[in-house]
């Protein structure tokens, strides 16, 4: 399956979790742009609308502020001797953070990201 599908199987998802439309803000990974996604997008004008950051600006999107928390918890006297290890270490740090949420809220409490709890989302 590739990329495409796949965001489209999200979007599918991310859709029927709410009865009304679903701005989601996300980068130029060129999947985003993608005419599977487009196509998607125009087939379903009334359940998601995707808000675009600028361009290079890693400092607007959250998932940087996940990541460099992700990169500062991993175990720093050990590294993972292979993908599955990380890929198991990366797990415990998402599973540890779905008991956390004062930590996932302070994602979005940046003076970059604050847009993303503006009542209108495009105010960055």
């Amino acid at each position: 399956m590739g990329s495409g599908a796949v965001m489209c199987r999200f979007l599918d998802r991310l859709a029927g979790h709410f009865d009304h439309k679903v701005h989601l803000v996300v980068d130029g990974h060129s999947v985003h742009r993608s005419k599977k996604v487009r196509d998607w997008l125009a087939a379903h004008p009334d359940d998601v609308e995707l808000h675009f950051l600028p361009a290079y600006s890693p400092e607007l999107n959250p998932d940087e502020l996940v990541n460099a928390d992700l990169k500062h918890s991993l175990p720093r006297q050990h590294r993972a001797r292979d993908q599955a290890e990380l890929a198991t270490e990366t797990r415990l740090f998402f599973r540890r953070r779905q008991r956390q949420p004062h930590i996932v809220r302070g994602y979005f409490g940046g003076p970059h990201v604050r847009y993303v709890l503006a009542e209108d989302p495009m105010s960055f």
